[in-house]
């Protein structure tokens, strides 16, 4: 074991490692550039936005996993006389210290590859809800709509589910429920909550929308439920094209004199 050990050290080449560490502050650095890049060429050519996320992402994998590659080559004197006199053991060895590191990066590229979802997506993954803000070596990156950033390891991305609300798409389709009395003016809601939708600011006029109504048990009480589903324009407007609705709804509503069910508003 100690001649193992012995061997494995004598690969190591002191003298190389602040080469190995100027490469990898140059791959970050390099990196770091291009995600500043591709990012400002997502602001300016906003339709293209997410196929430019996805191209970044996997310049930025490129960039960072050859600059760790060369770094380790370059403080490793690994020749093909130098493994056959060390046999298999120490490719064993190393390989089970490192096999975490390589499958994260294999999942990786499975990611960017197969593209379940990309940079730039809203997906929902083990609770979390949120948009893909980063596909690295390790791990993918999540940020909620309260701002909390998520770290997922790509080997755990690849076994759990993961549901993609737009698939790669700006456009994505928005569910808002409104819910009314049995005895109110059915008619008069559906009508207000179709104007709201199709009249935001928010929406995409050129994809389709609905109002459906069902009755549904609400607080012990049964209710009419009028579920609006619409496209955003961007992923971006899902809160605000919520709220624009939500208000223009719930004033439509109280102008028409079309209350919710009662035990919501009215249990004296």
């Amino acid at each position: 074991m100690m001649d193992h050990t012995s061997n494995l050290l004598s690969l190591f080449q002191p003298g190389d490692v602040p080469y190995a560490l100027l490469i990898v502050v140059l791959a970050m650095v390099t990196a770091r550039l291009a995600r500043r890049l591709f990012e400002g060429l997502g602001r300016r050519f906003t339709d293209k936005r997410l196929l430019i996320n996805q191209a970044g992402s996997f310049v930025r994998f490129g960039i960072l996993l050859i600059g760790g590659l060369t770094a380790a080559l370059t403080v490793l004197e690994i020749t093909p006389e130098v493994l056959l006199a060390l046999g298999g053991t120490i490719a064993v060895s190393v390989g089970f210290a490192l096999k975490d590191f390589v499958s994260s990066i294999i999942a990786g590229l499975i990611i960017l590859i197969d593209r379940p979802f990309q940079v730039g997506d809203r997906v929902t993954f083990d609770g979390w809800y949120g948009e893909v803000s980063h596909i690295g070596l390790r791990s993918v990156k999540l940020v909620t709509l309260d701002d909390t950033q998520v770290t997922i390891p790509n080997n755990k991305v690849l076994t759990d589910s993961v549901a993609s609300g737009n698939a790669g798409s700006v456009e994505m389709m928005i569910q808002v429920d409104f819910f009314i009395g049995n005895d109110q003016n059915l008619a008069r809601a559906k009508q207000i909550v179709g104007e709201a939708l199709t009249s935001s600011r928010f929406v995409s006029t050129a994809r389709p929308w609905s109002v459906t109504i069902s009755q549904v048990l609400q607080d012990s009480y049964f209710a009419l439920r009028l579920r609006a589903k619409a496209y955003v324009l961007d992923v971006a407007f899902e809160k605000a094209f919520e709220t624009d609705v939500t208000e223009r709804v719930i004033e439509g509503f109280a102008a028409a004199g079309v209350h919710p069910p009662a035990v919501l508003h009215r249990s004296c």
